[in-house]
């Protein structure tokens, strides 16, 4: 165990008036691209990833982030055979898609390669080595770029994204989905997630009207985030593959005929509680849609990395 000395709070702002802390017993590694800091923290969670003073995973609450980012598109899909990720250098997202017995090829498009090969060393008990998987093939190069100039298709398709600022909020914009939709076809499932409903209300709403403006089916839900430290929304969207057409036992019979195994979230009756909305996320859907384009971009106060100040406490002997 690290030192009592070398024990930090950590602290991270959710929006202007809340955050919350995590204590480190310690750093493990770090790393610094010509993108950003990364680095590894012992916590209670195991080892925690930080990305420019960010909490991004950890070995034992990833799943409540990548089973739920996965399945619920990926079940609703009557045979995924080939997925697509933008971003997902930690390999969290891969080795969830990878458990599907119909899967051929995964495709991770992550921009920075000291991100993959630190997470690689660093964080087996997230990509549980998926990275060793010959169906996945790493790609380094602009998520951005890749699917404008892509003229495959997927079946399936996660943006795993920072928040919607900098380069990222390129990501969120009506013209990047569109292109996403044309990669995808019609029965095709994208996945990605609207940040928090409570903390930036703003923010869900906006990427919620981003998505309803260019797909036609929209499955809004919600999943707790223990690391996030507040409730985190996501969404499925697709022209026409909807996952609210399938109950608890359609959800159990495909898990079972596919062969996925070893979940620690996901099943039959999560399928269906994730999507009950509350009254106050529907009277946020609800509001006209305001889609992010570069004509209305994301301005979210508090957003920018620039005001953005981490906190870092030396726990007092």
């Amino acid at each position: 165990m690290a030192e009592k000395s070398k024990e930090k709070y950590y602290l991270e702002r959710l929006n202007d008036g809340i955050g919350f802390w995590v204590k480190s017993k310690g750093s493990l590694a770090q790393a610094k691209s010509p993108f950003q800091d990364i680095e590894v923290l012992q916590t209670d969670f195991g080892r925690t990833l930080r990305i420019d003073d960010y909490f991004m995973t950890s070995d034992k609450d990833e799943f409540f982030y990548h089973e739920n980012m996965i399945h619920p598109a990926g079940i609703s899909h009557y045979a995924p055979k080939r997925s697509l990720i933008i971003g997902g250098g930690d390999g969290g997202a891969a080795e969830e898609y990878l458990k599907y017995s119909s899967m051929e090829e995964v495709v991770m498009v992550e921009i920075d390669e000291v991100v993959v090969d630190f997470c690689k060393e660093h964080l087996p008990f997230v990509h549980r080595g998926a990275f060793e998987d010959p169906r996945l093939k790493v790609v380094i190069a602009d998520g951005k770029k890749y699917v404008e100039n892509c003229e495959d298709q997927f079946d399936l398709m996660m943006l795993d994204l920072t928040d919607p600022f900098g380069p990222s909020e390129a990501l969120y914009r009506v013209d990047f989905l569109e292109h996403c939709k044309r990669i995808l076809g019609p029965e095709g499932v994208l996945s990605m997630h609207l940040g928090s409903p409570i903390m930036r209300p703003n923010v869900f709403h906006r990427v919620y009207s981003s998505l309803k403006t260019v797909f036609g089916v929209v499955r809004p839900y919600l999943v707790y985030v223990p690391l996030y430290g507040t409730v985190w929304g996501m969404a499925t969207a697709s022209v026409q593959t909807d996952p609210l057409a399938l109950n608890k036992e359609n959800v159990e019979e495909r898990l079972k005929t596919r062969k996925i195994n070893n979940l620690q979230y996901y099943n039959g009756d999560t399928h269906q509680g994730v999507f009950a909305l509350p009254n106050y996320v529907r009277d946020l859907l609800a509001r006209n849609l305001r889609p992010i384009t570069e004509l209305d971009p994301m301005n979210e106060p508090g957003l920018d990395p620039q005001n953005h100040i981490p906190l870092k406490v030396v726990r007092p002997d």
